[in-house]
């Protein structure tokens, strides 16, 4: 049993996943929507099978091939759509497991698409990892193989930071670590006062 829900997002390379491993540190259990996409796509993960029915050449001995995904969705504009409507169940599944496994006063949701898929609805406040353009863009170009093209193609995807902004409950500007720890050790204070009250 989880008594209260926490909502983690940002857009790529505002700093989210290192936000949820300070919550991990402070002892927090943190479910990953992204670490759950690499267990379902992992050899003998429940993607690997419905997946390969969709597209073949995507899986291979090792489970999922992702760089085949990529080149199916560059070639197919349905391709997106139907990995997706494999996908998101699983994942979904994979969370309420986690929920049903995990007795602590809170949890994390480490969730990319929290806003763009309205899982916030479904948690007790949200936390939103944030940086400035400037920041944001030296991070993830700074990536091997990431290309300014591919940086872009993921930006038009993901809801605008200031979008972003207007609906979470919390932000945390993540330009130092140790502000970024601060933030993330006052906030669990204030939400376990929160429930003590």
């Amino acid at each position: 049993m989880i008594t209260f829900r926490l909502g983690l997002t940002g857009s790529i390379g505002m700093g989210k996943s290192t936000t949820a491993a300070m919550f991990q540190a402070a002892g927090v259990p943190v479910w990953d929507a992204d670490a759950a996409v690499h267990r379902l796509y992992s050899a003998g993960g429940a993607a690997v099978a419905p997946l390969a029915a969709l597209c073949p050449e995507a899986v291979n001995a090792q489970g999922v091939d992702r760089i085949a995904l990529k080149q199916w969705i560059s070639r197919d504009p349905d391709a997106l759509s139907s990995i997706e409507s494999v996908i998101h169940p699983l994942v979904v599944a994979d969370r309420i497991d986690f929920c049903a496994q995990t007795v602590s006063e809170m949890a994390v949701f480490d969730i990319p698409l929290l806003f763009e898929k309205s899982y916030d609805s479904q948690m007790h406040a949200t936390l939103l990892a944030t940086a400035t353009p400037e920041v944001q863009r030296a991070r993830v170009l700074s990536r091997p193989g990431m290309t300014v093209g591919q940086f872009n193609l993921i930006l038009s995807r993901q809801m605008p930071d200031t979008e972003k902004r207007s609906r979470a409950t919390h932000i945390v500007e993540t330009l130092s670590l140790d502000q970024t720890r601060a933030y993330v050790d006052a906030l669990i204070s204030h939400i376990r006062r929160g429930l003590h009250a």
